[in-house]
């Protein structure tokens, strides 16, 4: 039988769940072994798992799950070193050359585990089967626009947190910009038909901004791309591959500009493809805004897991959208399953000893 072995997250300010109790009743429906780990965090409660018949198991015992059980989580391992030896469901952060991505890898090399990354898990024309990127605009595009209202009061944007609900994040928002006297600012979305774009975009309509959304066509010339310097805000919603031209040079910071706020959405400051260079580190919920040139002031806001400020919203669309393929884990072999199995295989060769 096959065993998920539903993992507590523990990485800070992460309430986000991959698996709802609806879901976890399908998995067991279907024949699976649901396990759940307890919470002090989770945004979904533990009675909903408990009502569907899942077995419960103590916050982060995971490590002690049975050599043959899957276990899925989120956000990232706590940075031990120690070997991985059970197969993994999470995103890695593996593939693009990420430092700590390295790390990872050696781990399961060392332990003989696999991670099944969620960010390769793809369908047959190669588009993923689950995201979270349509809260991540939205929450990264609320973000930005806060960055932005914090400057024009003369100040670095303050810390960010966990919000109920979307209408409550609007409403602080609009609290926020009733409070000043300077028009509101224009934003330019890069990857603006991708879901990730679709939510800025979404959010920064409901927040009555000028908005230009571009995609591929906008940007197949390859730069440079004065357009973007014309908006106060600017939001990459992309995921960077090779190839991807840099939207943003080091330059740019000392440039005549009306650009104020960039907020990264995408987030991946770590990897070569990098089309944001004028910045080398994640931004957290406690300083959301890096300060990366000082007149005309410029910040970059990059956290990479803007979906866990709406985690009831995003943990329910995003577990919606990969139960299919968790209700074919049966067969690890074929699929979506079988394709993220030979990404892995690739990077682990690659890595050096």
């Amino acid at each position: 039988m096959t065993h998920l072995w539903v993992r507590a997250e523990q990485r800070p300010n992460e309430e986000r769940v991959g698996l709802t109790p609806d879901g976890a009743a399908a998995l067991l429906e279907a024949g699976l072994s649901v396990t759940v780990e307890r919470s002090s965090v989770r945004a979904i409660p533990l009675a909903g798992y408990v009502a569907a018949g899942c077995d419960i198991a103590p916050e982060n015992s995971w490590p002690e799950a049975p050599h043959d059980a899957i276990i899925f989580g989120l956000k990232e391992l706590p940075e031990d070193g120690t070997p991985l030896p059970h197969r993994h469901i999470m995103f890695g952060h593996a593939y693009k050359g990420q430092p700590d991505g390295q790390i990872l890898l050696r781990r399961f090399r060392d332990g003989g585990g696999t991670l099944y990354d969620l960010e390769y898990l793809t369908d047959e024309a190669g588009r993923r089967v689950a995201a979270f990127g349509y809260w991540a605009g939205y929450a990264g595009a609320a973000v930005a626009l806060k960055c932005w209202a914090a400057q024009q009061r003369g100040e670095l944007c303050g810390p960010v947190s966990v919000v109920p609900g979307q209408g409550q994040l609007r409403a602080d928002l609009q609290a926020e910009l009733d409070q000043l006297s300077a028009p509101l600012p224009a934003a330019l979305i890069i990857g603006a038909l991708g879901r990730v774009g679709t939510g800025a975009g979404d959010l920064c309509t409901a927040m009555g901004l000028t908005v230009t959304r571009w995609d591929m066509a906008e940007t197949a010339h390859g730069g440079p791309f004065p357009e973007i310097l014309a908006h106060e805000i600017f939001l990459n919603c992309i995921l960077a591959l090779p190839g991807t031209p840099v939207f943003v040079p080091p330059e740019a910071k000392t440039a005549a500009r009306d650009l104020r706020v960039i907020g990264d959405i995408a987030c991946d400051p770590g990897s070569a493809y990098n089309p944001i260079p004028v910045y080398d580190r994640t931004t957290s919920w406690a300083e959301p805004a890096l300060r990366v040139h000082e007149q005309p002031p410029l910040d970059v806001t990059a956290i990479d897991n803007l979906p866990s400020l709406l985690p009831l919203e995003s943990s329910e669309d995003y577990a919606a959208q990969l139960l299919p393929s968790l209700l074919t884990l049966g067969d690890l072999d074929k699929g979506v399953w079988g394709r993220a199995k030979t990404t892995f295989d690739d990077h682990i060769g690659r890595i050096e000893t």
